[in-house]
């Protein structure tokens, strides 16, 4: 048998398996087939891997020391297929590089420091940094704490991500189509690249109220292919090419909140509702909020300033976003900050025992 050394966490409202780049082969086809052996794709229980059968729990994070003067640490994600031998390295996952932060501590590639360690990472698959900053006393990592997030059980140590920087994240443009509204299939949209690239509709103008629940949802197939049809042929004009087998452009369904303040979503990953919300997906929700004239400017009840917190109302609850960012459009805003609050969890380590053949 062959064992690899990996470590499971979860990370924000996600989990997946998080291994050293050097454990793994740097072919990207060798590498793909030991992570869906690892995970037990493809088969819709997983039954034979640590994949937990739902898109949230079938994740890889690939870390290395980074070489690069801005970044302490290289963070390639992978979203493993359930049922396809298929592993995307095109999205990213901001739940899982709540993560990275305090395994690249762990396992030495950045030292701790005293209280509090920030970790700069570099995100393979936008090229993009990012910061987070994870709980250090007595300079050793603690996941014990009274941060609570929507989605997970109980209490534990926050680890704040910033991702400011993130502008373009795959089209090189906060707004690709150079526009903060555009019409496709007779629809309204936005479409706006912060973090991920991502189509916003309004859920009034596809005939629903932006507040059902992801069980309703992943039910109403009429609704799911209308969607379907409109990200395809928005993704063109994105600049992204056919979307077709393809995660992004990930789909927001909007609606003013029901809470009073922040705006309410529905995100789709993109086949079916996500349980709670990606932390990617509600940065670039929050940062449009701030853009007027697109949908999600519209739809929100946010305070005005340059500083504010944008509430995201998802189906299990909320999350917060804290922007800083100026006024105007082009060429881009100038956004200092767009963070969140995740947590994290290591929830075991070893190996991960796979035949000798993979």
């Amino acid at each position: 048998m062959r064992r690899i050394p990996c470590v499971l966490m979860r990370g924000g409202t996600s989990k997946g398996l998080i291994f050293h780049a050097d454990h793994l082969p740097t072919d990207p086809d060798a590498r793909d087939r030991i992570l869906l052996r690892a995970m037990g794709s493809p088969d819709v229980a997983q039954i034979d891997g640590v994949g937990g059968a739902t898109t949230l729990t079938s994740k890889v994070a690939i870390v290395r020391r980074s070489r690069r003067p801005e970044a302490d640490v290289d963070y390639l994600f992978a979203q493993v297929n359930i049922t396809a031998p298929v592993v995307d390295t095109n999205p990213s996952c901001g739940n899982i590089l709540s993560a990275v932060a305090p395994y690249a501590v762990e396992s030495g590639m950045v030292a701790a420091q005293q209280g509090e360690t920030t970790v700069r990472i570099f995100n393979e698959n936008t090229r993009t940094v990012s910061t987070a900053i994870v709980q250090t006393p007595g300079g050793l990592v603690t996941y014990d704490g009274a941060a609570r997030i929507d989605g997970v059980p109980g209490s534990a140590a926050p680890v704040k991500l910033d991702l400011a920087a993130t502008a373009g994240s795959r089209t090189g443009k906060l707004l690709p189509t150079g526009a903060v509204r555009d019409v496709v299939n007779g629809i309204e949209i936005s479409c706006v690249d912060m973090s991920v690239p991502m189509v916003l509709i309004p859920a009034a103008a596809l005939g629903r109220t932006g507040y059902e629940s992801k069980q309703d949802l992943d039910a109403d197939h009429e609704l799911l292919a209308r969607i379907e049809e409109i990200r395809r042929e928005a993704s063109h004009v994105m600049g992204l090419g056919d979307a077709t087998g393809k995660v992004i452009p990930k789909v927001a369904l909007l609606a003013a909140p029901r809470g009073g303040s922040g705006i309410s979503s529905r995100y789709f990953v993109p086949h079916v509702c996500h349980a709670t919300h990606a932390v990617t997906g509600a940065v670039c929700i929050a940062v449009a909020t701030g853009l007027e004239g697109t949908v999600a400017h519209e739809l929100a009840k946010v305070s005005d300033g340059p500083q504010r917190t944008v509430r995201i109302e998802h189906p299990a609850g909320g999350l917060d976003v804290e922007l800083a960012m100026g006024d105007g459009l082009f060429p881009t805003p100038d956004i200092r900050r767009a963070a969140v609050v995740r947590t994290a969890r290591r929830i075991f380590e070893g190996s991960v025992v796979l035949p000798l053949e993979v």
